[in-house]
């Protein structure tokens, strides 16, 4: 039992061997706890200002609409600059910030249209800061555990989601909003320290696009004509717009539907971070991965948002809350890792960058929309406008990957388990030569697509091998078992660090 209990937190927090992810994961873990506050406090000062669920849903708009217009350019920038660099500018901006927030709160000098204007100059650096930190997080760690990381980071969020409310709600109560904001302010510190810590010669930096026109549309166009990314993004994009709304949702379920107080939406908030918490370690230790688990997982979700919203008393909509933010954890780390693993490092700063738009950029629309349907019709119907989307995410995927695997299948092409993971529409097959060093298992998809058909990892271990059309000819994946092959695979250079 205990070696079985050994091997599971092994698995699960297997990517904290990385030094350099141990550093970055507490710096941001400290930082996150302030972000959390800062935004109650945001959310909370506006709805006491205002009274108004269309007031927060505009306030948190104007946070994200520098996302959704900026979003792709500060990917572009993610792929053609260093990332530690980027990371140590853009954190440091945002310290900048929440201390001027802090300052204009404490003085008592802060005004409301002050918040939005601090909150869309947060948006201007989160557009270019959310697929910088994304894709670094691969430098650091690798592809063997990218998803492992991908998972643990969203756990990180939502620990911070479980402890920043609640305090937030108490400092609001006690000292005011303003210390909220100080304390930000202060824990960005912490994350500029952890990346000074951070050695370099351990990263593997992915290839920097050099400076040429057309690098946006380039982005655009690699992500039309690859399914997995394209349909995986529309997803999120439906989820991200309506069901992620609860920083709009659950102050209107705390203040209204509820009678409760700042004390109350901040334990509503801090329920749904541990249900996260618990749901994220369950992810992290689990190694499938796939298109299918993202539709499920999408069912799932919208399900338990359902439940939330109909929660007749606040114990309930705790107790449902623990069972959102186990759904929403999962669901957008198998989002993320999907989309990091099956995009090209030259273009994963791009991908990432849509992947913004579609979690946050499409705030700017769900957020005054949730907040308009719930301060006229009622908080449960906010929330329940969020059940729907998850809902019909979750048919679309299974309607698209369904029609993509059974054409896979024809084709030929599919993983063990059954799933394709298909980089883009087969529609030449063409055999390409095994490497030297293995007689693995070959897999070939169409010649003229750039990417590949992937096979889940097998105790942790990226087995999987590419060519591009490109370079050296036609697209493979090899399948090589450690039993069948003395080939070494490359170590990542963090390796010398566990």
């Amino acid at each position: 039992m205990t070696s079985a209990v050994r091997a599971a937190a092994g698995r699960t927090f297997s990517s904290l061997r990385v030094r350099n992810y141990r550093y970055y994961f507490a710096g941001q873990s400290l930082s996150l706890v302030g972000t959390w506050m800062q935004g109650i406090a945001q959310s909370w000062l506006v709805f006491t200002a205002t009274h108004s669920g269309a007031a927060v849903g505009l306030l948190v708009a104007a946070q994200t609409l520098p996302i959704l217009l900026l979003g792709p350019v500060g990917g572009t920038i993610a792929d053609r600059f260093g990332k530690y660099k980027i990371l140590l500018w853009t954190q440091s901006l945002a310290g900048v910030q929440a201390a001027v927030l802090a300052a204009l709160d404490l003085s008592g000098h802060l005004q409301l249209w002050e918040l939005f204007v601090m909150a869309g100059s947060l948006g201007m650096i989160n557009a270019v800061d959310n697929p910088t930190r994304q894709t670094f997080i691969g430098e650091m760690v690798g592809r063997a555990q990218l998803s492992n990381a991908v998972t643990l980071n969203s756990v990180m969020v939502n620990v911070a989601r479980a402890i920043g409310p609640a305090a937030a709600g108490l400092l609001i109560a006690g000292v005011g909003s303003g210390w909220c904001f100080a304390i930000n302010a202060a824990s960005f510190g912490f994350v500029v320290l952890a990346l000074k810590a951070i050695r370099r010669d351990e990263l593997a930096p992915a290839p920097r696009l050099a400076r040429a026109p057309g690098q946006l549309r380039e982005g655009f166009r690699y992500v039309a004509r690859t399914p997995i990314l394209r349909n995986s993004l529309i997803m999120m994009a439906v989820v991200g717009c309506l069901t992620y709304e609860f920083q709009t949702s659950l102050p209107l379920m705390a203040g209204v539907t509820f009678a409760g107080s700042a004390v109350t939406y901040g334990f509503f908030t801090a329920f749904m971070g541990v249900g996260a918490v618990v749901g994220g370690l369950v992810a992290a230790s689990r190694r499938s991965r796939g298109p299918m688990r993202l539709v499920n997982t999408s069912i799932v979700f919208g399900a338990v948002v359902l439940l939330a919203a109909l929660a007749p008393t606040p114990l309930t909509e705790e107790l449902a809350l623990l069972l959102v933010g186990a759904g929403s954890v999962t669901f957008l780390s198998l989002a993320n890792a999907t989309l990091q693993l099956e995009s090209e490092p030259a273009m994963r700063g791009r991908v990432m960058s849509l992947w913004s738009v579609a979690f946050m950029g499409t705030t700017p629309i769900g957020g005054p929309l949730v907040g308009l349907v719930g301060g006229t019709l009622g908080a449960r119907y906010g929330l329940g406008i969020g059940a729907m989307a998850a809902l019909a995410a979750g048919a679309f995927g299974l309607a698209t990957f369904g029609r993509d695997r059974r054409a896979a299948l024809r084709a030929g092409v599919a993983s063990p388990s059954g799933d394709p993971h298909v980089g883009a529409p087969v529609r030449q097959l063409a055999t390409a030569p095994e490497p030297a060093g293995g007689d693995g298992e070959l897999i070939t998809v169409g010649a003229d697509q750039d990417l590949i058909a992937t096979r889940p990892e097998e105790d942790g271990v990226d087995d999987t091998r590419a060519w591009s059309p490109n370079t050296t000819g036609p697209c493979a994946c090899s399948r090589r078992r450690a039993a069948e092959t003395s080939a070494t695979p490359p170590q990542h250079p963090a390796a010398r660090s566990r």
